[in-house]
């Protein structure tokens, strides 16, 4: 079963926008706590936006902090396209079966 996770946020006008979570993650190398997630809008180009943050999973009520570092960000950004080309490869995988 693939229960999906969201959350609410304000957004810079102080409107309310629902959140998927599309995964969390600690990192080894910095010893904080990710989530990934999506508001389900896309870009210009028409990606779906992705966005990160840090939090604390022991805490309900975690605020989401900013990513400070572009060490933190290349974690994430190679976390994501690892994600990508794992998707494009099932997708492959399941077109040559069809």
């Amino acid at each position: 079963m693939n229960e999906e996770m969201t959350f609410k946020i304000l957004d810079e006008n102080g409107k309310e926008k629902e959140c998927e979570v599309l995964f969390t993650f600690e990192s080894d190398e910095t010893h904080k706590n990710y989530i990934v997630y999506t508001d389900n809008t896309s870009d210009e180009s028409g990606n779906t936006k992705v966005f990160a943050s840090v939090f604390n999973p022991d805490d309900p009520n975690s605020k989401l902090l900013p990513i400070e570092t572009e060490k933190e960000w290349s974690i994430i950004k190679t976390i994501l396209s690892e994600i990508q080309n794992e998707v494009r490869e099932n997708i492959s995988e399941e077109d040559s079966e069809q």
